[in-house]
């Protein structure tokens, strides 16, 4: 034993994660395979990546790969790879604790369903510690590339709150895990168990998987072969006629750590002065942290087949960051790096044929109403960042929006062609209204024309609906129009208008009078048929969503006041017209500007005020029964 072995405790989420690990996860327990092999990859990635700069690290063991290994009598799996290795430093801090993983996101998503929250462990990058769901005692040594024999390491854990880490000498650069299995799961030193798993999870890794089996020789008893498990290809490289769907969905699998099926893809070779390779994916569900705008997403990018980094963002924009997949770009130099990417000329001109590629194949998933529904559910609201942020797009993206109406109340069930083809050609407008909820925009006074003549109206309820709409003003020549703001110009209004001699009735100025401080004007609607009054926005004003998500960010907001526009045929405002100025007029005008408040979901700057007449009101009906 080195002298210099040391005994450590777990971190606190560390500890949490193995216990789950070993007493909780047992369906899919062959992913831990999986994860294994997938970091493996990884680090004969890097090794790859890392000799540009130092071939000398590859001149002992040139080949990378990664090679399987069962003892039935000790009941153990070994794992082991010749990748770029680790150190002693470096296997204390990936291995004893998990600061960048995300692991309190992962504990915090869990079901209770076994399966389910196995199916978690790869997208959360807590991969490693899905060894002790089948091993009692798991024993790491490592190598890192470019270090001498003598400053090996090993880390051993039983998984039960402690590990050790100490110095040996480690003849060959890389990494070996070795698994002491449980009873339980002494089934996978079964070498055709182990050969399907590697089949099913991890057949285009691109570096051989081999694992040691009979030879079939019958003179030598115990003679072994090794023999390549995987496929060991770079499947994008592969021409599309001759890759099954099973084998892009195998893929799309083993890039993106889940378990389910992707909704669609896209495998393309452009070739010319501009060369590359792209295999691009729609996941099926929403990662984590897809609404954390600063977290790592990307392509997978490769350069002459030569891994360079995990997470290339530069390839797409903010506004897809839910797509995956690979991109081969032989004609970027080798020693490429993300400041370069930033401004090399190429990728912009590759990001921008890849942003057209993934809205072409969001175009073609529309298609298919079920699986579209899915992926809007899943991903509409970051979709609609890109009308503010791809503007040379924007009306390939404003395509593939959908929403809730006034006809088809259902989110996600209208887009603006559907809308365009009920509405025809006499009305080059599409309406649509904000609402804190979807119930509040279809119960607010502001549709109540529309229902009387039977036009259709948009229903935005989501927050970012009101900033998105500020970059969406028009859409194959019909003009977006918010229903509750300006004068509302509908078909038949003008004779509508006409035909009202009440404009300059004079209960609107009294209103005027009394309401002065608190809105900019009060007129007569056309917008009413069975509420008394409604509220509604300038042209140029914001709206309170708008309002609401500035204040938040401590944005300064200035100050602005509503029209308020009432029903001149409601009995209530007929009523009012009867009664003399004075307290009583001056309660119910405050009523009507309050209730008008309620119905588009804002609070009275005075709610107990409110509430004080409200209970007058009562008191007075109570006194008259």
């Amino acid at each position: 034993m080195s002298s210099d072995r040391e005994t450590r405790g777990f971190q606190a989420e560390v500890s949490r994660l193995l216990h789950l690990m070993i007493h909780s996860l047992y369906s899919n327990r062959e992913i831990f395979l999986r994860e294994l092999v997938s970091n493996a990859s990884d680090a004969c990635d890097k090794l790859r990546f890392a000799a540009l700069d130092h071939p000398e690290w590859l001149e002992e063991d040139p080949e990378p790969a990664i090679d399987l290994a069962v003892d039935a009598d000790a009941g153990t799996l070994t794992i082991s790879d010749n990748g770029i290795g680790m150190s002693r430093e470096e296997v204390v801090e990936n291995l004893g604790t998990i600061a960048r993983s995300g692991t309190e996101k992962f504990l915090a998503s869990l079901t209770g369903d076994q399966k389910k929250d196995a199916q978690l462990i790869g997208q959360f990058g807590v991969g490693f510690y899905s060894a002790f769901i089948v091993a009692d005692k798991v024993t790491v040594e490592s190598r890192r590339a470019g270090e001498s024999a003598e400053q090996g390491v090993r880390w051993e854990s039983d998984g039960q709150g402690e590990f050790s880490v100490e110095t040996l000498t480690v003849p060959r650069r890389g990494t070996r895990i070795t698994l002491h299995l449980r009873d339980d799961a002494k089934d996978f030193v079964d070498t055709g168990k182990l050969r399907g798993i590697v089949r099913q999870y991890s057949d285009h890794v691109a570096f051989p998987i081999r694992m040691a089996v009979p030879s079939g020789d019958e003179k030598e008893e115990d003679a072994t072969k090794l023999e390549t498990l995987n496929s060991a290809t770079a499947l994008w490289q592969r021409p599309r006629q001759e890759i099954s769907d099973d084998e892009y969905k195998s893929f799309y699998r083993h890039v993106s750590h889940d378990f389910q099926d992707p909704l669609t893809w896209s495998h393309n070779r452009v070739e010319g002065n501009l060369e590359y390779t792209s295999l691009l994916y729609v996941p099926p569900r929403a990662p984590f942290d897809l609404y954390h705008r600063e977290a790592s997403r990307g392509l997978k990018l490769y350069v002459q087949r030569v891994f360079i980094m995990d997470d290339a963002e530069q390839f797409l924009p903010l506004y897809l960051r839910f797509i995956k997949g690979v991109v081969d770009a032989p004609g970027l130099p080798l020693n490429v790096s993300r400041e370069l990417l930033q401004d090399y000329g190429p990728v912009r001109k590759i990001r921008a044929a890849l942003t057209k590629r993934v809205l072409q194949m969001l175009r073609k998933l529309s298609g298919d109403q079920e699986a579209y529904a899915t992926f809007w559910q899943q991903f509409g609201q970051v979709l609609k960042e890109g009308l503010g942020e791809d503007g040379d797009n924007r009306e390939a993206i404003a395509g593939l929006l959908r929403f809730a109406s006034s006809t088809s109340p259902t989110p996600g069930s209208v887009g603006l062609d559907d809308y365009i083809e009920r509405a025809g050609e006499e009305n080059k407008r599409i309406y649509y209204l904000l609402g804190d909820s979807l119930s509040a925009a279809q119960n607010s006074p502001h549709l109540e024309v529309f229902r009387k003549k039977g036009v259709e109206v948009l229903l935005l309820a989501e927050r970012v609906d009101e900033w998105m709409m500020g970059f969406l003003t028009e859409y194959k020549g019909y003009t977006l129009v918010n229903a509750a703001r300006g004068e509302l110009d509908m078909p038949g209004d003008d004779d509508d208008k006409a035909e009202d001699p009440r404009q300059d009735a004079p209960v609107l100025g009294r209103l005027g009078e009394v309401l002065n401080e608190q809105v900019e004007a009060v007129r007569a609607t056309a917008r009413l048929v069975e509420s008394p009054a409604c509220l509604v926005l300038g042209a140029d004003e914001l709206g309170p969503q708008m309002r609401m998500m500035l204040e938040a960010a401590g944005q300064p907001v200035p100050e602005s006041k509503p029209t308020l526009e009432v029903n001149l045929s409601h009995p209530l405002m007929q009523r009012m017209a009867e009664l003399e100025d004075g307290d009583t007029f001056a309660e119910l005008a405050q009523l009507l500007l309050d209730q008008a408040l309620l119905a588009e979901g804002q609070l009275p700057k005075d709610p107990a005020a409110t509430a004080r007449r409200l209970n007058q009101l009562l008191q007075d009906r109570a006194e008259r029964a």
